[in-house]
């Protein structure tokens, strides 16, 4: 069974960004609906039935229409679909026959006061919300300007006083502005989540793409210079084996040499990239982390360590940063380090259990757990709870009179409790 919320926890940060536009947006009509509908069925008895349906049915077609102009236009801002130029043209038109509809009941329909409370709602939300919803569909700011403006001349009661004139163009005007430039703000903070969110995979990929220009560079100038003397002096041993000379024998020796050596050097190239540094991998971890949002923290010594623990526990910090960044949903992670009696402890705990919970049988952690287990450590991971998974590292310090017998610590004990990884 998925656990609760997975549908929103399996989202992105944009794309939950966007879910919330939306639905701000949807909201809209619904609340057009509540405040002008409602009142006017409230008072059907005392307008009439003939009026009442009339009016609700103008006010729920308007809503209708402004829910599926907003979807369609935040479709084409987002690039999923064409400018929806006829749907806004149309909701604009009903726009303005629903105001004009108010203003023909407020001057020449039934009087009373029911009648006017129940125009007045109309004229001074729907045209409101109608230019509001328009604004989405087109780019230009003189146009989210002049449906506004559009909006209160429309909405003008002519027939009535001025002071009542004025106030309900004053409340249309800044009503209709208002909920303009909210869509057109709203939208334009969308794309820059969106924008950011492409940031920072940018800012991963090219971190990946530097190191690896990094070892080629280094594999290039290790083997070049040697694959380029072994490559002449298999031609000059040809050219005297050729000839039936002596010396060909000493050039193949040299050119078996000269390959042992590029091999022992390759070696050291790749065991210098495979040997990670733990203050090194835990600076490049905090870094990429933060660079995606995630709030890592890193506490406890990294000084002073051996050479060996410092490469074991550096590409568990490796494994462990690429399955927070990859897997889950994490909004922060916590890397501790504790030196205890006879060994060293490494615990790594974030927020973004997966939605299967994490089984901590991934091929990364396999990886891991046959690297450690050569050097006498181990390695844990499982759920935590609470919607957290901890990976916890253990390997043993070197100590020149052997191993230790027990293992204890004078310190507090490991935490025991097994953390959720997501698998790669």
């Amino acid at each position: 069974m998925s656990r609760p919320g997975g549908w929103w926890g399996r989202k992105s940060t944009p794309a939950k960004f966007e879910t919330y536009t939306r639905w701000s947006f949807h909201s809209f009509p619904l609340i057009e609906f509540v405040a002008v509908g409602g009142p006017v069925l409230g008072r059907a008895g005392k307008i009439g039935p003939g009026l009442t349906a009339l009016l609700v049915f103008l006010v729920t077609l308007h809503c209708v229409l402004c829910a599926v102009s907003a979807s369609h236009s935040l479709d084409w801002l987002r690039g999923q679909r064409e400018q929806p130029r006829r749907l806004v043209w149309a909701l604009g038109g009903l726009t303005a026959v629903v105001a004009g509809s108010a203003v023909a009941i407020a001057e020449h329909g039934p009087a009373g006061r029911d009648v006017d409370e129940a125009v007045a709602g109309i004229l001074l939300i729907a045209p409101a919300f109608g230019a509001g919803i328009v604004a989405l569909g087109v780019r230009n700011r003189l146009r989210v300007l002049a449906l506004a403006a559009g909006a209160t001349l429309g909405s003008l009661p002519f027939g009535m006083p001025a002071p009542a004139t004025l106030t309900v163009a004053a409340v249309v005007l800044f009503g209709g502005g208002f909920v303009a430039f909210t869509s057109v703000f709203s939208v334009r903070l969308l794309n820059a989540v969106y924008e950011l969110d492409e940031a920072r995979e940018t800012r991963t990929r090219l971190a990946v793409a530097e190191e690896r220009l990094r070892f080629g560079r280094d594999l290039h100038d290790v083997m070049g210079r040697n694959l380029a003397v072994i490559a002449l002096k298999s031609e000059l041993a040809v050219q005297l084996a050729q000839r039936e000379r002596p010396e060909a024998v000493a050039q193949m020796v040299e050119v078996q040499r000269l390959a042992h050596e590029a091999q022992r050097e390759v070696r050291e190239v790749v065991r210098g990239y495979r040997e990670a540094d733990l203050s090194s991998e835990l600076a490049g971890a905090k870094g990429v982390l933060d660079a995606a949002g995630i709030d890592c923290t890193v506490t406890g010594p990294t000084i002073g360590l051996p050479a060996q623990v410092q490469s074991a526990l550096g590409w568990v910090v490796r494994e462990a940063a690429t399955n927070v960044l990859r897997h889950g949903n994490a909004r922060w992670c916590a890397v501790g380090i504790r030196v205890l009696k006879g060994r060293t402890v490494l615990t790594v705990e974030n927020d973004g259990v997966p939605e299967n919970g994490g089984s901590g049988q991934g091929s990364g952690l396999v990886g891991l757990r046959e690297r450690l287990a050569e050097i006498g450590g181990s390695l844990r991971a499982g759920p935590a709870g609470d919607g957290r998974f901890l990976l916890t590292a253990e390997v043993p310090l070197p100590s020149p009179s052997g191993p230790s017998p027990s293992g204890e610590s004078t310190a507090s004990p490991a935490p025991r409790t097994n953390v959720s990884e997501v698998t790669p």
